[in-house]
């Protein structure tokens, strides 16, 4: 049964991103199901068919090495989950090929790092190969680089990676698959009345607060982490469904507009590509911390000027990417500074006429001017 609000999410959506998790493509001892893959490869068909964009980012590479090694269960020490990667990153592509050739699709196997995204100019170049796989009909199909990531092994997980790709792209719509039916208004293992919401409208600590601290034997993310991602996406503008991907068609059903999942609604503008990045997608270079005056003008959107700096932390260049955060830590923005750390040190606090007496010139009345600047909190 489809309703309008995601008959009207899924008609506009043109570039797809779709994240597939580890347990929906393994089963419980680590071996990847090969008939999960060629449903989701079928699936995957069918959404491009239609004319749309699509891009796979997958998870499984250390559950596939994990099962083809015959471990029984997933190692936790850096060096062995490296190893595993290794293994089964090359098993899981073949798979996906596989089960794509009748289609005469070819896979593009895409691996990524965060520092990927933290570079501006590796950050367009992987957006301009995205986009010319596109132009030769091929699925880019992406995964963390775990062989070599040592960083997102230990704490990343795939469900940030894919939502900093549909940032990357501007995508109007993620699918997040995972092992269970979406969000519900308390952990359905433990309270057989839990209801799953069908729509969410904005991610406030109300919902955030619905997140059951789960973690899976062969997967790194939780709900929590889900919901993360689903923030990133919706305060720039695109939609997110999440859905059990280990229910037969569950693409079929997302692109029918079928009330499947939960929908998380875009409540944000639509941000555009350089605010993207630096906005969501980079990490910051340092915190600047601010005055009560100061954090209203940035939700006001006006420019950061240095008298509303409160404090200054970390080292960093000017152009650097900007942790905006309010008395109490909580971020409300990022932003990239016209200033060193060392300056912005020297001025913060001071009016604007002051700042040629300590620097023997004003170089920018702004901290942060409003056109570098993207509310995030």
């Amino acid at each position: 049964m489809a309703d309008s609000v995601r008959h009207e999410v899924i008609s506009r959506a043109e570039v797809v991103v779709i994240k597939v998790g580890t347990n929906v493509l393994a089963d419980p001892t680590g071996l990847l199901d090969r008939h999960r893959i060629q449903s989701l490869a079928d699936q995957l068909h069918r959404v491009r068919a239609a004319g749309r964009k699509v891009v796979l980012v997958t998870s499984g590479a250390i559950g596939a090495g994990v099962g083809k090694l015959a471990l029984g269960k997933r190692p936790t020490d850096l060096a062995h989950l490296q190893a595993c990667a290794a293994v089964g990153q090359s098993a899981l592509m073949q798979l996906y090929q596989e089960s794509l050739t009748r289609y005469g699709v070819h896979t593009a196997q895409i691996l990524l790092t965060a520092g990927d995204f933290d570079s501006r100019a590796r950050y367009l170049n992987t957006r301009n190969t995205i986009r010319t796989l596109f132009e030769y009909g091929a699925l880019p199909i992406i995964n963390e680089n775990d062989t070599v990531s040592v960083a997102e092994i230990k704490f990343g997980d795939n469900d940030h990676l894919a939502a900093m790709v549909a940032n990357l792209l501007r995508a109007t719509l993620l699918v997040l698959l995972t092992n269970v039916d979406g969000l519900y208004s308390d952990d359905p293992r433990t309270n057989s009345a839990a209801q799953l919401v069908a729509t969410v409208p904005n991610i406030d600590e109300s919902v955030t607060g619905l997140a059951a601290a789960t973690k899976s034997a062969l997967g790194t993310g939780g709900m929590g982490s889900k919901l993360k991602a689903a923030r990133l996406v919706t305060a720039a503008g695109g939609s997110v469904v999440m859905a059990n991907g280990s229910l037969d068609g569950i693409l079929d059903r997302v692109f029918a507009a079928e009330e499947v999942g939960t929908l998380f609604l875009a409540h944000g503008q639509d941000v555009p590509a350089r605010k993207r990045w630096f906005g969501f997608t980079a990490r910051p270079n340092g915190v600047v911390r601010l005055d009560a005056g100061a954090r209203q003008a940035v939700l006001d959107g006006k420019s950061l000027l240095p008298v509303g700096v409160t404090a200054v932390e970390g080292e960093f260049g000017k152009g650097a990417v900007l942790s905006i955060r309010a008395a109490d830590g909580t971020e409300i923005a990022r932003g990239l500074s016209n200033y060193t750390s060392a300056d912005a040190e020297r001025i913060r606090g001071l009016q604007t006429e002051r700042i040629a007496a300590v620097l023997g010139s004003v170089p920018y009345p702004e901290l942060v001017h409003r056109d570098n600047l993207v509310v995030t909190g």
